[in-house]
């Protein structure tokens, strides 16, 4: 019997923020991949290891959690004013399918970094010695964002003290800015108010803030579902019960949004929206064993990505956190104390997050101008990955 064998394609392991992804460059996929659609798809699918039923994709590139289960396909720009077009696929662990609805906020500090290295920023504009200002197209969600990249001596500075509680070790800053974060078109709150009574059949009604900033996100109080908001991974993860619980609310959740039409369809749309509770202000020990102090943060976030709580806090939700904490009267405002702010200081499992949001009313509807947030970005590996030719 013959097999195909397999084929390498150029990528680039790089970890950004708090997750972990595997970038191509759009040009290096095989022809059938370039284009979206189930060859891409496929071909993503098997680099990642994904469908496993394991769970722990031993066969492929992912580490078994939603945040190192990412792809990024990367281009030059064809949207005027910018240097590269970011788009990010969200691999499912266990279930044949990418979800692209959304973006990674902690894969695009990495983005900036390998625009420079790919050669889509233009010589002219990196500078020997300084900050190189990497103009980024979203393009899942058609948005702005710009990375400010350190270099030294000509090449993308990676190396640094800048600290990343969730990251162990230290490494270059990159400050990132999202433009206009609201995801997607119309309004920043879908459902036209700040705070909505969110009713999910056989659960139960709760208080819930659904947003559109950064990514789609359901904020609820952590005390109306029965939590501290002081929880880590292991509190959650290991409840079965309780994730379907939050499924099912994520589900009835993004109905409610107009993100989709049926609960049914949320099984295809894990990656948006993001499900998250909130408390005020209270001290705990961090997964990593550091105490956090009631006085270091304003107000403490749990969110879960993909089905299961997220170990520190993905980049899009933070600028949700922090641009709902900027508009008084939501669910995260008033936890974070009620009071008017531009920035916020969040506890999640992993430590602490500082990110600043600015937000104003337009033609009598709240509008995200723009979030601020540090991330840091590292190459792990470089060279080519193989997967069987017959793999799309």
């Amino acid at each position: 019997m013959s097999h195909v064998p397999q084929i390498k394609i150029p990528a680039t392991y790089i970890r950004g923020g708090t997750s972990k992804g595997v970038f191509f460059r759009l040009d290096d996929l095989p022809e059938p991949c370039k284009v979206a659609g189930e060859a891409r798809d496929k071909l993503l699918l098997r680099v990642i290891g994904s469908p496993d039923p394991y769970g722990q994709q031993i066969d492929g590139m992912g580490g078994a959690t939603s945040s190192t289960s990412k792809t990024v396909i990367l281009a030059k720009s064809a949207e005027p004013g910018h240097d590269v077009d970011y788009l990010f696929g969200q691999v499912a662990i266990n279930k044949a399918f990418v979800d692209w609805s959304g973006n990674c906020g902690n894969l695009t500090a990495a983005v900036g970094a390998f625009a420079i290295m790919s050669g889509f920023v233009a010589a002219e504009r990196v500078p020997e010695n300084g900050i190189c200002t990497v103009r980024i197209w979203q393009k899942n969600i058609s948005k702005t964002i710009i990375a400010h990249v350190p270099v030294s001596h000509g090449e993308v500075q990676e190396t640094g003290d800048f600290e990343l509680d969730g990251v162990t070790f230290p490494a270059a800053e990159v400050a990132i800015e999202f433009m206009d974060p609201a995801d997607g078109e119309g309004s920043m709150f879908p459902t036209g108010n700040l705070v909505d009574d969110l009713e999910v059949p056989g659960i139960g009604t709760f208080r819930a803030t659904m947003i559109n900033a950064g990514i789609p996100t359901i904020f609820v109080n952590a005390a109306d579902i029965g939590y501290t908001g002081t929880e880590l991974q292991k509190d959650i993860n290991s409840d079965a019960e309780a994730l379907a619980r939050f499924e099912t609310m994520r589900a009835w959740g993004a109905v409610k949004m107009g993100l989709i039409a049926d609960i049914s369809e949320a099984a295809a749309r894990q990656h948006t929206p993001k499900i998250a509770f909130v408390a005020p202000a209270t001290a705990y020990v961090s997964s990593s064993g550091k105490q956090i102090f009631a006085g270091d943060i304003d107000v403490c976030v749990r969110a879960l990505s993909m089905g299961k709580l997220h170990h520190a806090m993905m980049g899009t939700a933070s600028v949700a956190i922090a641009t709902a904490a900027a508009v008084p009267g939501t669910l995260v405002n008033l936890a974070a104390g009620g009071v008017e702010r531009d920035s916020v200081t969040f506890g999640h499992p992993s430590g602490t997050l500082r990110v600043g949001a600015a937000a104003e009313i337009v033609k009598g509807e709240w509008r995200a101008k723009k979030a601020v947030m540090s991330r840091s970005a590292r190459v792990l590996m470089e060279g080519f990955v193989r997967i069987p030719g017959d793999a799309f």
